[in-house]
């Protein structure tokens, strides 16, 4: 039975990466061996992305549209008209998973807290350090003694090394912060579902009317316990330091994560997220054993709730770091490692596919359509970029004189060209809206770097091939490969 379901979880862990390397070999062979029948292929393709990519930028637009509209509104004087309204009975409970993040990173994210329009007296304030980081004590002392009176309990936990079942990740280490929570709310007898936890990134921000927003949200929706909740991440907090090709990388994931927001059926929880603390007890916590802590804690609920979960999206935004290094190849080298690690979210697959397997509460056809969506997902990221920059023109480079004198020798450029333009029109768009996302820029920086921010488009061909496919398709070939990945730190780098 065992050596069953190890095969299981080996097929399903192959599935992905082969079906994206058969894409990727099958439009190479098309290319070389059918030319002439792969230009009209590569025709329709490209009119199927631009379509595609016209959709997309749709669903931006509106997402972008309803986040000006709502970010900014006193989110808590709105739970006052609500008929369920119980602000006092509600505690906001944070968990800050620390790892090598020093105060320079971690006193700009208390004092968002410190400075949101929730009364402080219903915050409580986990910092969770590793207990194999040296100085974790005296950074926890450090804190302590600034922000212990500002909340109505700020708690420092040290998640131990090396417990059984384990890996070295983010997930262990909330889980175990998590359960200190559960001991700290049983002792001030609190209601668990009285309690709303949200687990921030170390460098996470959020905005002043957070906690109002999120309240709302809880209290409007029809079953609270069965819902994560979900902001706009945006990557502020150093953006006009990092380079422009990381600002690109950044300014694009915030971008699919708006529009994920309008498809709620594939929307899932992503970074930084909220949910009810009894529900997160429930469900088992975060997991301890997967780098894809922030997503899989989406499947573990909705598998155990069988179906009857979902993402609520705020559009309210949290503020995060632009990774980067000291120079241009180890900006590159940090980007394509936090990237790879984004796209290890595929370990999700295997995970939700077996558990499928022993689940009779949820339709077969809903099962099907929710494996369809994540492999979906995961195999567009990892082909698209490499199909549309490398693989497209290869018949026009290498078989330029079998075009010669055909019809489709002709049109190919002038419809390229053409879809080439709608491609730029929709960047364009992308570029106007991204310049309202942005905060101020530095007193200390000139208006050059203003220029920068508008230049710093020309890197869309390079950002989606190279950072964009390849770091998915080479997180997939490890999980074929059964070449498991570690948890990758990205390193916080602040002006």
């Amino acid at each position: 039975m065992k050596q069953d379901i190890d095969l299981l979880k080996r097929t399903f862990e192959i599935a992905p990466a082969f079906i994206s390397w058969s894409i990727l070999v099958i439009f190479m062979l098309f290319a070389f061996l059918r030319p002439m029948e792969y230009a009209f292929f590569i025709i329709t393709f490209d009119i199927f992305w631009v379509i595609r990519l016209i959709y997309l930028t749709s669903l931006l637009v509106i997402a972008h549209r309803r986040l000006n509209k709502e970010k900014n509104k006193n989110w808590l004087s709105l739970t006052q008209t609500l008929i369920n309204y119980r602000r006092h009975d509600i505690y906001q409970a944070v968990i800050f998973p620390v790892y090598k993040e020093g105060p320079q990173v971690l006193i700009p994210s208390l004092e968002a807290l410190k400075n949101t329009n929730y009364p402080k007296h219903k915050m409580i304030v986990v910092m969770a350090f590793e207990e194999r980081v040296k100085d974790s004590g005296e950074k926890a002392d450090i804190l302590e003694s600034r922000y212990k009176d500002c909340f109505f309990a700020f708690l420092s936990t040290f998640h131990p090394d090396g417990i059984t079942g384990q890996m070295r990740t983010k997930g262990a280490n909330a889980t175990w912060a998590a359960k200190k929570l559960k001991e700290f709310v049983d002792k001030q007898k609190i209601k668990y579902e009285d309690v709303i936890v949200s687990c921030f990134d170390a460098d996470t921000c959020v905005e002043k009317e957070y906690f109002g927003c999120l309240l709302y949200h809880y209290l409007t929706a029809d079953n609270p316990l069965r819902c994560s909740y979900q902001p706009m991440p945006v990557y502020n907090n150093n953006i006009w330091y990092a380079p422009s090709f990381a600002r690109i990388i950044e300014i694009t994931s915030s971008y699919y994560q708006l529009i994920d927001s309008m498809r709620l059926e594939k929307f899932i929880t992503f970074s930084s997220h909220s949910m009810s603390f009894k529900t997160l007890i429930d469900v088992g916590y975060w997991p301890v054993d997967k780098i894809s802590d922030d997503s899989l804690i989406y499947w573990k609920a909705y598998l155990h709730y069988n179906g009857d979960y979902k993402v609520v999206p705020m559009y309210i935004t949290v503020s995060m770091d632009v990774a980067y290094g000291k120079n241009l190849l180890q900006t590159l080298i940090v980007q394509y490692k936090q990237k790879r690690r984004w796209a290890w979210g595929i370990e999700v697959f295997p995970y939700v596919m077996l558990k499928f397997r022993g689940n009779k509460a949820i339709p077969f056809k809903i099962k099907l359509r929710k494996a369809f969506h994540i492999l979906d997902s995961h195999i567009s990221w990892a082909t698209w970029g490499i199909i549309l920059t490398i693989i497209s023109p290869l018949p026009i480079i290498f078989s330029a004189n079998l075009f010669k004198g055909a019809v489709i020798g002709f049109n190919l450029p002038r419809i390229t060209g053409v879809l080439f333009n709608l491609t730029n029109i929709t960047i364009l768009l992308w570029m106007i809206l991204s310049l309202s996302l942005l905060p101020p820029r530095p007193k200390d920086l000139k208006f050059i770097a203003s220029i920068k921010i508008f230049t710093q488009w020309l890197f869309v061909p390079f950002v989606t091939m190279l950072i964009g496919s390849t770091p998915a398709l080479d997180a997939q070939t490890r999980l074929a490969l059964g070449r498991y990945m570690e948890f990758a730190y990205t390193e916080k780098k602040r002006s």
